[in-house]
């Protein structure tokens, strides 16, 4: 596909100012703005826009919502790049029509995906796993271009009833064991791959908050109420109630997402909170709202660390500051200190490996310089001569990493060099 040359002048741009500020990191700016564009971007035969994640043939809503983020600012002088982000958009509604409960889908019908136990099926669907943060990117990825344009020929009937999927799939999952029907099974697998209690997950309290199978590493949650995501719906129902009433005036469904958004919110206020003795009030990562937590944070965004990037909170949001010091502590079992770099983990790669994406979330939502600075050392040092971002490499040898093509780790790099 031809990139449109607004984003190479970007990525130019980017280069250049990132020689004189950060010369370690020039090497990195242009290739990393413009992997996306590069080579994840596919035009479909009826026009739409497909965006595989990287090295895995699949578009994950999340994902390519987050891949497409840094070129938003320049939608405005272009048309190609607007034709892009448009056909992205047609997208995303037409798998959340589809099914709202599947992360993961393939561009084309076809049989070639996972074949899990669960309630429906489609041969558009690479992976079902239901993740709350996957239908709110599908919101962000809406807001963000329609903030950026101002286009209202976005606004179609497919997309106007993506939006009333979104809502009516939150309330039901407000209480998911008497109003919904989805389960999820997959055998041979690590624990993490599936869900337990026949793959209805562990019991819950009904809190305000909507259930979420999975996180956004696409692990299983251990408690369904995942607070990040929580936050992150949170700010997605308000966006969603303004481009209801904007685009089609469709004051009924604003309601009831700002409804949701303030139950949600109140959720989190209640049972999202818990007093430490080290770090006083912190969020949880998880809860289930029958006094159960899991004090953790993951380096897939949302996180805990994230908040202020989704726009939930302020970087200087006492409650934020207390638990982003948690977060970047031993006390967080998934944050490691390793002799090549300092950051968070995840469950998902395992023990004593720092995250690409987490290093560079700490530059975007941290208000020291020194932090800063030290953040883009450790990004300078740790992408083993690549010249791009990874998925996780080990704290001791950045040479033992994983994910070689994962665009969103790029993506959000470019975005924070842009930032600075």
């Amino acid at each position: 596909m031809e990139i449109p040359q607004v984003l190479i002048r970007q990525a130019e741009l980017l280069g250049e100012k990132t020689k004189k500020r950060f010369p370690a990191l020039a090497p990195l700016a242009k290739q990393c703005y413009l992997n996306t564009i590069e080579t994840t971007v596919k035009k479909c035969d009826n026009g739409d826009h497909f965006v595989i994640t990287g090295d895995i043939p699949a578009l994950w809503l999340r994902d390519s919502a987050a891949q497409l983020r840094p070129y938003m600012p320049l939608c405005a002088e272009s048309a190609e790049l607007r034709e892009i982000i448009r056909g992205v958009i047609r997208r995303h509604a037409f798998y959340v029509n589809l099914d709202p409960y599947s992360n993961a889908f393939n561009e084309v019908s076809h049989p070639k995906s996972h074949r899990d136990e669960t309630d429906f099926y489609s041969d558009y669907i690479w992976e079902r796993k239901y993740e709350v943060d996957s239908l709110c990117a599908s919101v962000y990825l809406v807001a963000d271009y329609f903030d950026a344009t101002g286009d209202m020929t976005v606004f179609d009937d497919a997309l106007h009833a993506m939006f009333g999927k979104i809502i009516d799939t939150f309330v039901k999952e407000q209480d998911h064991e008497a109003n919904s029907s989805y389960y999820f099974n997959r055998k041979n697998c690590r624990e993490t791959d599936t869900l337990p209690c026949g793959g209805k997950g562990r019991p819950v309290a009904v809190t305000g908050m909507t259930w979420s199978g999975f996180r956004p590493s696409d692990d299983s949650c251990f408690y369904n109420y995942l607070i990040p995501s929580e936050m992150m719906a949170v700010v997605a129902m308000r966006r969603a109630a303004r481009l209801l009433e904007t685009g089609w005036n469709d004051k009924e469904n604003a309601a009831k997402a700002l409804k949701l958004a303030d139950e949600i919110d109140a959720g989190i206020k209640k049972y999202g909170v818990v007093e430490t003795e080290e770090f006083g009030k912190i969020w949880a990562y998880e809860v289930d709202g029958l006094g159960n937590s899991l004090l953790m944070d993951d380096a897939n965004s949302p996180s805990l660390l994230a908040a202020p990037y989704i726009g939930y909170c302020e970087k200087d949001d006492p409650l934020y500051l207390n638990t982003r010091r948690f977060v970047l502590s031993k006390a967080n079992p998934w944050y490691f200190e390793g002799k090549a770099a300092s950051g968070v983990g995840s469950p998902h790669t395992g023990p004593d490996r720092i995250w690409h994406i987490a290093l560079t979330m700490q530059i975007l939502t941290s208000t020291d310089e020194d932090e800063k600075e030290n953040c883009l050392a450790m990004l300078a040092n740790t992408h083993a001569g690549t010249n791009f971002m990874h998925e996780s490499f080990n704290k001791d040898d950045p040479s033992d990493f994983t994910r070689s093509w994962f665009a969103w780790a790029n993506s959000l790099f470019a975005q924070m060099l842009a930032s600075l």
